[in-house]
């Protein structure tokens, strides 16, 4: 409706506001033009129309269910003139009261089941005439001679495309609704296209069934319709089927020989009206009765105005492909357009079909490939493994203390994951780095210790605080055990205990941590798997993947402790201050900066 409206050049939009009753008022964007604008939603009908008294029309795109009551409540407010009921299936009962309640009142009822209407250069109701190309196309951007009306919604598209072709186009249509008891008649619009001097001839379209078309005829008689009418009536071809059938609206079936269209065609000819002998030739009708209002100078054409130029859709145009723009970033890991996701290709169906696990969810997402089953089975073994490792330690004891301040879910979380790092955690990296590379520049182990001792740096991946080899981290047993059952090479995991080996004899706890053990064997896994190149893996490990796994797998025990401590429901925690070595300067303030103080 504001396409409409932008291409008719109207200065504001025709749509003032709308009401949803299911959220409370706020505003909704739209495009004006190339614009972007916000019009107003209101919860309720009383809301909308007190903010809005200028507004006399109504157009209700309720369901069947909800349309009786939403229009029996928009009668009681008497600024409204006009209420245009587009749902189909409204019950004949419902229809048949709000007709009788809006006659009372005196409001044009447009409907039940129907596209609406249209006035050319000023405004539509719904999707009436098209999208907008159709609707420029059609000459329905400017005002013509021509008045139609119709009960079908999609045969009054038809005669806008008709009338556009053969005269200098439509002045108002309306479909009035194919159900048995539309809100308001043929007969109603007819006489206020007579009564309007800016419509030059009529257009009625009628069908088989009912009796409306008889009050034109009778209206022609009586002198009250003078101006030209072009008239048919469609479904003539009923009377070779059983006159119970209906054609398509509930209203379209001729229930004695004077509701069929032959009979009614008949009787608008005798009338006056100028009923062609079959809708094929209708254009013709319609285009020798307006030549005749051209020639006697009852109609006068101007130039035509050039066509609106209107804004197309991105969307819209893209699909056409009028248009390509570069995407803002790029992803090849997942695709969710398509029937179904795809992980790096992989259908999601599959993924549980071949039963890939985690760890092959895990090597589709970070690696865009399937791993081998062991290594899958590798990254499931690190993922539950570094789960958790008690509240102690830096990133449980963070999550821990966020959750009893009351905190969520995810701030506890990321808490505790800000915690990972070169000294929690984060040594993954470092390990697998400083191994991987002391592998390939053929460092002995002894060079290695060496070379860092002198630069001052740890060891990343060697020393635990409270494991040794005497009461060995059960993590690094299994995992030890596994890659040298499995991987097909250990390189870099067999250098890092030959360090062990040395260091351990300075200090028994020395020993290859859980992080070590993980980054040395994740680099015999990226280099030794056939899955990668050496590049590719190099590049893995100085992108931080390792590290990765523990975050992801230490996730698991945070969340953990969130949930235990909302579960036992405790308070907010505060240090002990016997847990706390308070050392305060022996000097006051006073006398370290202003040491005349005292004296004075």
């Amino acid at each position: 409706m504001l396409d409409f409206d932008f291409s008719c050049s109207r200065e504001t939009p025709s749509v003032a506001g709308m009401i949803y009753p299911f959220g409370g008022d706020h505003v909704q964007k739209f495009y004006w033009g190339t614009q972007e604008i916000l019009v107003p939603v209101y919860k309720d009908t009383a809301s909308a129309l007190k903010a809005h008294p200028e507004v006399d029309v109504m157009v209700n795109f309720a369901s069947q269910r909800s349309v009786y009551a939403s229009v029996i409540d928009a009668l009681q407010f008497a600024q409204l003139r006009v209420i245009a009921i587009i749902a189909e299936g409204v019950p004949e009962n419902k229809t048949r009261d709000i007709n009788k309640q809006a006659k009372a009142k005196g409001v044009t009822i447009i409907g039940p089941a129907t596209v609406g209407g249209i006035k050319p250069g000023c405004f539509r109701i719904g999707n009436t005439g098209g999208m907008i190309d159709n609707c420029i196309t059609c000459k329905l951007h400017r005002p013509g001679s021509v008045a139609y009306v119709s009960r079908s919604g999609g045969m009054s598209n038809e005669l806008n495309n008709i009338i556009s072709m053969h005269t200098n186009g439509v002045y108002e249509g309306i479909a009035i609704g194919g159900d048995r008891y539309p809100g308001s008649t043929f007969v109603d619009h007819i006489m206020r296209y007579q009564d309007n001097p800016n419509v030059k001839m009529m257009v009625l379209l009628g069908e088989v069934g009912g009796v409306e078309e008889y009050v034109i005829a009778d209206a022609i008689k009586s002198g009250k319709l003078t101006k030209p009418l072009v008239a048919w009536c469609i479904g003539t071809c009923a009377k070779s089927f059983d006159y119970s059938i209906s054609f398509g609206h509930a209203g379209s079936a001729a229930n004695s020989m004077t509701e069929t269209s032959e009979a009614k065609n008949a009787a608008l000819k005798a009338a006056g009206a100028i009923v062609p002998d079959s809708f094929n030739d209708l254009p013709e009708a319609i285009k020798s009765t307006y030549d005749k209002l051209i020639a006697d100078g009852t109609v006068v054409e101007g130039p035509e105005p050039a066509p609106p130029h209107m804004p197309m859709d991105y969307k819209w145009a893209s699909e056409l492909g009028l248009v390509r723009k570069p995407a803002a970033f790029v992803s090849t890991i997942c695709d969710d357009r398509g029937e179904e996701l795809l992980y790096a290709g992989m259908p999601i169906t599959r993924v549980f079909e071949e039963d890939i696990g985690i760890g092959g969810v895990l090597s589709l997402l970070w690696f865009k490939r399937r791993l081998p089953p062991y290594a899958c089975k590798f990254i499931e073994m690190v993922l539950m493994l570094t789960a958790d490792h008690g509240p102690a330690v830096a990133g449980a004891h963070n999550t821990i203390i966020t959750a009893r301040a009351g905190k969520d879910m995810v701030s506890s979380l990321v808490s505790g994951l800000l915690t990972i790092g070169p000294r929690f955690g984060g040594a993954v990296d470092g390990a697998a780095e400083c191994f991987s590379n002391a592998v390939d520049t053929g460092l002995t182990p002894h060079e290695l210790i060496d070379v860092k001792r002198k630069q001052g740096e740890l060891l990343m991946g060697i020393g635990h605080r409270i494991k040794s080899l005497e009461n060995p981290d059960m993590r690094v047993v299994i995992l030890k055990k596994f890659v040298m059952d499995h991987f097909p090479d250990c390189s870099v995991l067999r250098y890092a205990l030959e360090v062990e080996k040395i260091t351990t004899r300075k200090r028994s706890n020395l020993i290859l941590n859980v992080d070590g053990t993980i980054g040395c064997a994740f680099v015999d896994l990226l280099r030794g798997s056939g899955a990668f190149t050496r590049e590719e893996a190099d590049e893995y490990v100085k992108a931080g993947v390792l590290n990765g796994l523990f975050v992801l797998g230490r996730s698991i025990g945070f969340i953990g402790h969130f949930l235990d401590q909302k579960r036992l429901r405790q308070g907010l925690y505060r240090h002990p201050w016997d847990d706390i070595c308070y050392m305060l300067p022996t000097n006051t303030v006073e006398s370290v900066c202003e040491p005349e103080y005292k004296g004075k």
